[in-house]
């Protein structure tokens, strides 16, 4: 965890140092925002996996807002996860049949609580096209997010219920200074991605195998107990051992 965290600092640092890179809101502990990230949409889009893609999740970070809000506009079905997956219902469902409002602002934290449909994870549809954020990405598809390991407990539980398999793609859109030749460092839990887009390129990353779900040991009990649909499944196996057990 201490290399990595070296590398979100080394990277944070890199953007803060670039007005030219660095927009609003700030770059430290966050997944950074960037200029160009319109760009990095657009050239997402124009992939033929984002093409043929009908269902996606994308996460909620300032950058990727361009690509939540073309998913809109391409009138694709879109789940958003809420921030730290902090409710019963974790993820919002967008649609641009039901919008109220224009995409840009629907696509926001604020509008998707008000547009969109909360959703449990069990009514979530099988996905096609996954985009999430990263600090660090390498060419392997390696990555490293801010550290809160949201994005990967979201894929192994969407992994869990068979809505990711292997003909999902899974993508991110970043700043080409986010982009290293380095290897980074991975644990069980972690996830790689099959494209990276920046503004200026694509790079089609090699595809590797995904985690199976959750990897509980590497839980802290307050990160279960903070996240609603964790606490239940951990009293599930807690009464299912239980039960295994007595019998």
């Amino acid at each position: 965890m201490d290399e990595k965290q070296a590398i979100r600092e080394r990277i944070w640092g890199s953007i803060e140092a670039a007005p030219e890179v660095r927009r609003p809101p700030g770059t430290f502990g966050r997944i950074p925002n960037f200029a160009g990230a319109e760009a990095a949409a657009v050239r997402l889009a124009e992939r033929p996996e984002w093409r043929a893609a009908r269902v996606l999740k994308v996460n909620p970070d300032s950058p990727q807002l361009w690509v939540r809000a073309r998913a809109l506009d391409e009138d694709k079905r879109l789940y958003v996860p809420v921030p730290k997956l902090a409710a019963e219902h974790p993820f919002v469902l967008l649609e641009r049949s039901r919008l109220g409002v224009p995409a840009l602002e629907a696509v926001t934290i604020e509008g998707a609580s008000r547009q969109g449909k909360p959703t449990r994870l069990e009514d979530v549809s099988p996905l096609d096209f996954i985009v999430c954020g990263s600090v660090a990405v390498n060419a392997s598809g390696a990555r490293i997010g801010k550290g809160g390991g949201y994005a990967d407990l979201e894929l192994a539980l969407l992994v869990e219920l068979g809505l990711v398999g292997e003909r999902t793609v899974v993508a991110t859109t970043v700043h080409d200074l986010q982009v290293l030749e380095e290897p980074l460092p991975e644990t069980a839990h972690d996830f790689r991605v099959d494209l990276v887009i920046t503004p200026t390129r694509s790079i089609e990353c090699p595809r590797t195998a995904r985690p199976r779900g959750i990897v509980w040991e590497d839980l802290a009990p307050d990160k279960i107990a903070s996240i609603p649909l964790l606490a239940k499944k951990a009293r599930e196996r807690a009464a299912s051992g239980s039960a295994a057990g007595e019998s």
